[in-house]
């Protein structure tokens, strides 16, 4: 009888071990003064938001979904398209671009390229994005698309992938045409694909001036030159769009995206943009609590060969918050099942793992996974563990 009461006894320790109550973990980062939040700034401009980069939080915002014509933010997804043909393969740097005369004819900004050259496509992105060039954009996109008609249906089949749904391209550069449309938060969803999917390219949208053919042309944004924390992105103007501006920011860590349509001048842009970016920086707070594939517990799984199993996110986690609340963060995990049993495929879904605030609010809940296969153990391990769960019940 000594044996048995034994096992037991080690199950019921086991499990009280591991059980849901037991993984509560604290997160504490240093106090924040209590810092009541204002409303956001009060600004002319048609339409505007400020997300954050990380979390996609919307810090602030006017008419975010109003259908507006673009301009030469257009010139976004161009670009987009281009990044991922070079992500992919397709293109490299490198590679030379024939120019044709349809792309020497196009008016508006221009990279004055010439006809009949070829020029490479590193020099043509930062004609695109420094120089704003519509002769640039055309290039590109008849090397890509094949036709500037092409290109277009490519920008709609990107539009769609990316969930811009209030977004329709008629053309590859901005001019005024029918039917060429977007929103604030379209803008701001694409300008995070970008920073997010191709880091490597983003750099082209700091430069703050580039020299082709013996013409030196600055970035239109010239918060590039007046704030050290803003490291892109594009302006626009057509008369009918207004003025536009897109900048990113990076403080302390925090990215920030402002989206400013329909400003009333060139000053008015700069002013709107910084006025969303300070806002946001001097009021709220970005936080990671999770780092992808990186364990948080090691629960038991029973009948499996190791006895336990490293379990996390599957991807990086964070959150944004008023930076008046309680700074500290606390998670724990709540195990979607109990026990847990072998076996389980890498990425299995075990639990959730809830984030509150000082306050007690919760603020994120995340699937715990699995990091690892957990196979099941020999014959004699099922068997044991099988005792320890039948005594333990």
């Amino acid at each position: 009888m000594i044996r048995p009461i034994s096992v037991a006894l080690l199950a019921a320790l086991s499990l009280a071990l591991t059980a849901p109550g037991a993984m509560a973990a604290a997160n504490p980062t240093a106090a924040a003064a209590a810092v009541p939040v204002p409303p956001p700034p009060a600004l002319d401009a048609a339409s505007y938001i400020l997300i954050d980069f990380d979390t996609g939080a919307v810090l602030a915002a006017k008419n975010p979904d109003q259908q507006r014509p673009m301009a030469s933010l257009t010139k976004l997804m161009t670009a987009y398209i281009v990044f991922s043909a070079l992500k992919d393969g397709r293109l490299t740097l490198d590679t030379p671009v024939n120019v044709s005369k349809a792309a020497w004819h196009t008016g508006g900004s221009r990279m004055f390229i010439n006809p009949g050259t070829q020029i490479p496509v590193i020099d043509l992105l930062k004609g695109l994005i420094v120089d704003s060039g519509n002769d640039a954009a055309v290039a590109l996109a008849q090397r890509v698309g094949g036709t500037r008609a092409g290109f277009v249906s490519l920008m709609n089949e990107y539009a769609a992938r990316l969930g811009l749904r209030s977004t329709h391209y008629a053309d590859v550069n901005g001019l005024p045409v029918p039917d060429h449309h977007t929103t604030a938060r379209d803008l701001a969803t694409l300008t995070a694909a970008i920073i997010r999917g191709f880091p490597q390219y983003y750099a082209i949208f700091k430069i703050k001036k580039f020299t082709w053919d013996n013409i030196t042309q600055r970035n239109r944004v010239t918060l590039l030159w007046t704030d050290p924390s803003v490291d892109g992105l594009k302006t626009g103007y057509t008369k009918a769009a207004g003025y536009c501006l897109i900048a990113s920011a990076q403080r302390h860590g925090m990215r920030l995206i402002s989206v400013v349509l329909g400003a009333k001048s060139w000053n008015a842009r700069l002013r709107d943009s910084e006025a969303l970016l300070n806002y946001g920086y001097s009021f709220f707070r970005t936080e990671q609590v999770a780092t992808a594939r990186t364990p948080i517990a090691k629960p038991r799984v029973y009948d499996s060969a190791a006895g336990y199993a490293p379990v996390g996110t599957a991807a990086t986690v964070y959150v944004t918050e008023p930076s008046g609340r309680d700074a500290r963060f606390i998670t724990s995990v709540q195990w979607s099942h109990w026990p847990l049993e072998a076996p389980l495929a890498a990425g299995a879904v075990v639990g959730t793992e809830t984030v509150t605030d000082g306050a007690g609010q919760v603020v994120k809940r995340i699937p715990v996974v699995t990091l690892t296969p957990v196979p099941e153990g020999g014959l004699l391990t099922r068997m044991s563990d099988d005792v320890r769960l039948w005594f333990a019940h």
